[in-house]
């Protein structure tokens, strides 16, 4: 039975790699994670460790010490030598995406599997880049990554059917819920995710009701966890907007972004990261 990989990497360590290293390491991986230079590795380090120790304040099973032995931050790519599985998890650009992913594949084994984190962007325009696009798949965590039980598989049209297999039961592994979708703007989730958070919006905008209300009606009335407005704040503005615009570019007019996002991003407000969004975490 596969597990999870002996050796992972993971590119890009905010909070979203950050929770994505933690729930390899915790499922038994070691696990390297690559920023852009010392200090940003210094900050991802300190972030790994606050996950754990949060980790084992919910669960006392948690062993703080093994599960930090088992984890690195570098800034040299080099570290990423020996992993079976490397997963990027840089901003939602598709140039960085495609520098970091090459960058791992000129130094991993060929016999290693790339993943991506992108919750929108194409994999298989990503995978294209690369000289083996075949071992490439989407792997999409969602945050925060360590609570969360969904991880989105997205599958190219090249992806070897061997790596989907292992997909599931890597994500199986790790205790979360797998989905398999192929390869298409925003997939099932950010898709799914943004018609109603844009919607929202666009309902705030037009003065419908408070974001508190609007809110309410979908966690009382449809059973989300969240609703869509928190859940974009948790997200970030400004992720959620970059979504918004390439669903637009992709899919239409329905997925216009609307005007009050807009207005957000430029003035700062991203969402609980910058202690203001659609509410306020001051």
């Amino acid at each position: 039975m596969i597990t999870v990989p002996s050796t992972v990497g993971v590119i890009g360590g905010g909070r979203m790699g950050a929770g994505i290293a933690q729930v390899f390491a915790q499922a038994g991986a070691q696990v390297t994670v690559i920023e852009r230079d010392p200090a940003a590795a210094g900050a991802a380090a300190a972030r790994l460790a606050d996950g754990i120790r949060k980790a084992a304040e919910r669960d006392a099973s948690v062993d703080v010490d093994a599960i930090a032995g088992r984890v690195a931050a570098s800034a040299d790519y080099e570290a990423l030598r020996n992993a079976e599985l490397v997963i990027e998890a840089v901003p939602e650009t598709f140039a960085l995406k495609v520098e970091a992913m090459q960058r791992a594949e000129g130094i991993v084994e060929e016999s290693a599997w790339l993943a991506t984190n992108t919750s929108s962007l194409s994999v298989t325009r990503l995978a294209a880049q690369l000289a083996r696009p075949e071992r490439v798949c989407g792997l999409h965590f969602f945050n925060p990554v360590p609570p969360s039980s969904l991880v989105e598989i997205v599958l190219t049209p090249s992806t070897d059917p061997d790596l989907r297999q292992r997909a599931e039961q890597w994500v199986t592994s790790l205790g979360k819920t797998p989905i398999v979708v192929n390869d298409a703007p925003g997939f099932a989730s950010s898709r799914l995710g943004a018609a109603i958070a844009l919607e929202a919006m666009r309902m705030l905008e037009e003065g419908v009701a408070s974001a508190e209300d609007i809110d309410t009606a979908m966690v009382l009335g449809y059973r989300h966890a969240t609703g869509p407005l928190r859940t974009s704040d948790l997200v970030g503005l400004d992720v959620r907007l970059g979504i918004a615009e390439y669903l637009y570019e992709t899919l239409g007019e329905r997925f216009a972004p609307p005007q009050i996002l807009r207005d957000k991003v430029a003035a700062g407000e991203l969402g609980r990261k910058t202690g203001r969004g659609f509410f306020d975490y001051a």
